[in-house]
């Protein structure tokens, strides 16, 4: 298992399954369970290092790293030094000084977990929990853990992720993870919203959500993330739900056994309907319980039985 997880890019075939397959063995240890807790990262340090707002992801990885039994420090960018100016290095080394053996990161500039695992400033294996527009590596590893438990292996799999592709960096690192475990891909948005260079990515593009609907496996949907646009990219929120969203009368095209998914958090009534959300072909609230699962996963692989310090 590689030392960082910076990137779903970096994950080999190998890598992916491994971290999959630990998830399966990590739900059957702990599902049903009145006592979830592992003891297998006892005396291990985790610091949750957060620049940028997050409800579940955060909660999602203090609970995966308690159910391993390791030590769980939150550290929010609101209340502490970074809001008095402190830089990444400075905090980088204070929690290398508090022995800190894996940190997972969230920041709103792209790049910044790798800055923090290669700067050579701290020790601990680094996590990527979102990294401005770029990469969220341990989304794109629950989305396909989900899609696999419902769909058998990915490969030949067609999986089609609509909206807001410029601006999300879940649609990254899903691309990247989904080609490497050997699915088909195809990105749905408007031209405004798909990135430059988005050709040399491994995966088909659309502009017609009803035609990539046919033959779909899986339909993934994607916030339009109002936060990250300084300009117009679309007319209106009634035009862009009613080319890109996804309703009954869309779910309809879709084959019967098809999954809808969702990264959350949704904006209900522009790119899915409550109708859709709520279904039965829904696994929108499974991927966040199966996201415990695939963090669990990836913090045992980087953490268990490693010494942080030799290995830097």
């Amino acid at each position: 298992m590689i030392r960082h997880l910076l990137s779903a890019g970096d994950l080999s075939l190998e890598d992916a399954t491994l971290v999959l397959d630990t998830a399966d063995e990590m739900a059957r240890l702990t599902e049903g369970r009145a006592v979830k807790k592992l003891p297998t990262l006892r005396g291990r340090t985790v610091v949750n290092l957060f620049f940028e707002d997050s409800t579940r992801t955060r909660t999602s990885f203090e609970l995966a790293a308690k159910r391993l039994s390791a030590d769980v420090v939150n550290f929010s960018a609101k209340g502490s030094s970074l809001s008095k100016g402190e830089s990444l290095k400075d905090t980088a080394l204070t929690l290398e000084a508090m022995g800190a053996d894996g940190v997972v990161v969230r920041h709103s500039s792209s790049g910044a977990p790798y800055r923090l695992a290669t700067s050579g400033w701290i020790n601990a294996c680094v996590v990527n929990a979102g990294d401005g527009t770029h990469e969220h590596p341990t989304q794109a590893l629950l989305d396909a853990f989900t899609m696999r438990r419902h769909l058998g292996e990915l490969a030949g799999k067609k999986i089609v992720i609509v909206g807001d592709v410029l601006h999300s960096r879940v649609a990254r690192s899903n691309v990247l993870l989904l080609a490497t475990l050997g699915a088909k891909v195809t990105l749905v948005a408007p031209p405004t919203l798909l990135p430059n260079g988005v050709d040399a990515w491994p995966c088909a593009t659309s502009y017609d959500l009803d035609d990539a609907l046919a033959g779909a496996d899986a339909v993934m949907m994607l916030r339009v993330q109002n936060e990250r646009m300084n300009a117009a990219f679309f007319p209106s929120a009634r035009e862009y739900s009613r080319r890109y969203g996804l309703d009954s009368r869309r779910q309809a095209l879709m084959p019967p056994e098809a999954l809808v998914l969702h990264p959350g958090p949704m904006n209900r009534g522009m790119e899915i309907t409550a109708e859709v959300a709520d279904s039965a072909r829904s696994v929108i609230v499974e991927q966040v319980t199966n996201g415990v699962y695939v963090r669990m996963a990836v913090l045992y692989l980087m953490l268990a039985g490693t010494n942080t310090t030799e290995e830097a």
